[in-house]
């Protein structure tokens, strides 16, 4: 159990410390990325108006068309285009990517390698 409250800590002060270096405004809003061990959530959020431009998770319906698993890099790959298109729609084109305490590695790098491939600039 205290093994799983220092990850724990870990990844919420690597968040914080994350936040405090980046923030999202209208011109370049921030692509904050969330995982769990099963699900990925997407968000492009403008910070300073408050508000959430588009998002995508792997339990939308458009990510289970895709008949990917949310676990895999595969799956997060194209969670990243999904969300990159998502963003082109709603008019943004660059943004500033948050990658929620995590290292950059794996699924979240997956994540944002798909954006880009989307149009999306970081």
């Amino acid at each position: 159990m205290k093994k799983l409250k220092a990850k724990q800590a870990g990844l919420r002060r690597r968040h914080t410390r994350v936040r405090g270096k980046i923030s999202g405004t209208p011109a370049r809003p921030r692509l904050c990325i969330t995982r769990s061990n099963s699900n990925m959530y997407a968000q492009v959020i403008d910070d300073v108006a408050g508000k959430t431009i588009c998002a995508v998770s792997t339990l939308g319906p458009d990510f289970k068309a895709t008949e990917k698993s949310g676990a895999t890099v595969e799956g997060a790959s194209v969670l990243g285009s999904l969300i990159g298109k998502k963003a082109i729609e709603s008019g943004v084109t660059e943004v500033v990517f948050d990658r929620g305490g995590n290292l950059y590695h794996g699924r979240i790098k997956a994540v944002a390698d798909g954006a880009r491939e989307a149009g999306l600039k970081f």
